[in-house]
């Protein structure tokens, strides 16, 4: 039998029933940040975010930190859903909180994983890949065929022996079929009188998984539907959508159709379906409230997320932006008739800013503008001041891209301004913020916002990713390679970060290593025209001219906006001797952006072929635009 390390943490059950979303997570934080706090309180306060997010009943013993608005606010106004992405920034700060307590090899020993939340299952794959000396034992009667390595040992839970355990005690955790068979001889009643007692003995940390599970099955509707409707909030305000779409349809199951709290689980189900992808489902969900209710403010709400499972799919192939356009158009007119002024407003505004996003992605920024300042114009005039605080935030943040891509910077910097005023906790903000003042020629500004970005909470990729955009723009090599090593070390599917470190690593010559980069970037997205420029230069630097040029193709017919590539195209044909080909690719990239190394190899082309005097006015205009251009290339 293979000899573990020392526990990090006694054994636990990770069957989602238990605790719901990190249920081991939590158990393992339980253990650790008691300790924590006494020997390194500012690890604790630096990982508190996410120490929260997975043990909310952690909270009281944490140092405060400023928290965005959201959890504070009422239910109405709680308007925004974490990405999917979020339970992956949760997972790297527990694992680096993790990494950085345990001092030595660690053994978690987890059973049940096969029952985890998709919280759970995310956790461990991070803690593997990321805590060093750290063994996961995993117990499963059949363990997941995607764990494999030499950080995870896989072992089948052994058959129940010994006393049969209490079905109820054990939250209905057990694999013991003899529990399961005793539970069911028991009387209904007597096994609801079961569940509720149980329910009434569980604490705080319960509230997620075994408190609604006892709920359910226990003799007080009317409590199971708030135990439900209790966690089913929770986990949409902290984006743990695989749990949502769980426990909403077992709260649909007992709602009243037609219901206020009916329609409150079809809305927060289908949101968390749509997040996670499974967008028919989502559509199913707002089809049965349409069918249901004849409440405006249901049928208005319904077009509207309608219109978003098109409007915001990921793949543009899969977009049908004329049908968003129909629904939401029907929510804008079923708004305009909701007879109180402030609810109008808010919806009203809601929807408008909705259609504001299906006209840009139909290239119509102007339209797009109009609309977002017609909705803030309804928030300033009909709402009251301090209500709908997330709205306004939107909607300025919103306004502020779309001034930035009409070219009025300063006004968009306002905007940006008033956003990140209504909630300095909201990370997002400051990043799009640090693209514009990066744009604007202000770096110093545009790296405290990527920072600041950074410190406010788990790790977020994007920050890093930012943040070596500008360490590029001003040449340092070295620190963008660092950012975007951690990009990827704690997102490997980071599509633009392989892109980028693959060109960082081919220009300082580390071929074998930007190929590499190449290669995983192509697994994720075959097609990627930037890649495949990477991949075209490493061709050509190895001396494959036919394999370089086929990359280069390939690049420019995926993307023929695509200035690298046809400049490094150039480069290739010069070198098979296709003179007049490299002028004409040099001549697109030119075309495409005025640059003085361009100018400077169209240059030697140009003279190479005899053509002088061409040669001579594209070496003044290189010079022109950088004195300093070196014209022997």
């Amino acid at each position: 039998m293979l000899e573990l390390p020392p526990p990090a943490a006694p054994l636990i059950n990770g069957h989602r029933r238990l605790r719901g979303p990190y249920t081991i997570g939590g158990a393992l934080l339980r253990v650790l940040v008691p300790a924590a706090l006494e020997h390194a309180p500012d690890l604790v306060a630096a990982h508190a975010v996410a120490i929260r997010a997975a043990a909310p009943d952690l909270r009281p013993l944490l140092p405060h930190r400023e928290e965005p608005l959201g959890p504070g606010l009422h239910e109405d106004e709680r308007i925004l859903v974490p990405a999917p992405r979020r339970t992956l920034r949760v997972a790297n700060g527990i694992a680096e909180f993790v990494r950085d307590r345990l001092d030595g090899p660690r053994a978690l020993r987890v059973e049940n994983v096969h029952e985890a939340d998709a919280t759970d299952r995310e956790l461990l794959a991070v803690l593997m890949r990321r805590v060093p000396g750290l063994t996961v034992a995993a117990a499963a009667p059949t363990p997941p065929d995607s764990w494999s390595g030499e950080d995870v040992v896989l072992v089948t839970a052994p058959p129940a022996e010994g006393p049969v355990e209490d079905y109820v005690a054990s939250d209905g955790t057990t694999d013991d079929p003899r529990a399961y068979a005793a539970y069911l001889a028991l009387p209904p009643a007597e096994r609801a009188r079961a569940h509720d007692r149980r329910a009434g003995e569980l604490s705080g940390e319960h509230l997620l998984g075994a408190v609604p599970y006892h709920r359910e099955l226990g003799g007080d509707r009317e409590a199971a539907l708030s135990a439900l409707w209790a966690a089913v909030d929770h986990c949409v305000g902290e984006g743990f959508l695989h749990a949502v779409t769980e426990l909403g349809p077992r709260g649909l199951r007992l709602a009243t159709p037609g219901s206020d709290l009916w329609w409150r689980f079809i809305h927060r189900t289908a949101t968390a379906l749509a997040g996670i992808g499974r967008r028919a489902e989502a559509f199913e969900l707002y089809e049965s409230a349409r069918r249901a209710s004849i409440d405006p403010a249901v049928h208005a709400a319904a077009a509207y997320g309608t219109a978003m499972l098109d409007a915001r799919d990921p793949d543009p192939a899969r977009r049908d932006l004329g049908r968003a356009m129909g629904w939401i158009n029907e929510a804008i007119a079923v708004s305009t008739l909701l007879p109180d002024r402030r609810e109008r407003a808010f919806k009203l505004g809601f929807d408008r800013n909705g259609r504001a996003l299906i006209e840009l992605r139909q290239g119509r920024t102007d339209e797009a503008l109009r609309l977002v300042e017609s909705a803030i114009e309804l928030a300033e005039r009909d709402l009251a001041p301090d209500a709908h605080p997330l709205h306004r935030m939107v909607l300025f943040a919103n306004r502020a891209q779309l001034l930035a891509r009409s070219g009025r910077p300063a006004e968009a910097l306002t905007d940006f301004d008033r956003a990140i005023a209504i909630d300095p906790a909201f990370p997002d903000h400051y990043l799009d913020r640090g693209n514009l003042l990066l744009a604007m020629g202000r770096p110093d500004d545009a790296l405290a916002d990527y920072e600041t970005a950074i410190s406010l909470g788990p790790p977020l990729p994007e920050a890093y990713y930012n943040r070596a955009e500008l360490r590029l723009s001003v040449g340092d090599l070295e620190r963008a390679l660092a950012d975007l090593d951690h990009v990827l070390e704690l997102d490997p599917a980071f599509l633009d970060a392989y892109v980028n470190r693959a060109g960082v690593l081919e220009m300082l010559d580390e071929h074998e290593a930007a190929r590499r980069d190449v290669e995983a970037g192509l697994e994720i997205d075959p097609g990627n025209p930037h890649l495949h420029g990477v991949l075209g230069q490493l061709e050509t630097a190895a001396g494959r001219y036919a394999e370089a040029r086929t990359a280069f193709d390939t690049a420019l017919a995926r993307d023929p906006a695509l200035a690298g590539a046809w400049a490094n195209r150039a480069i290739l044909r010069h070198r098979t001797g296709d003179l007049e080909g490299a002028v004409a690719d040099l001549t697109r990239a030119i075309e495409l952006g005025e640059d003085a190394a361009l100018y400077a190899n169209r240059a030697v082309a140009l003279r190479d072929l005899g053509r002088v005097d061409e040669a001579a006015a594209d070496l003044a205009r290189a010079r022109e635009l950088d004195p300093g251009v070196d014209a022997g290339n």
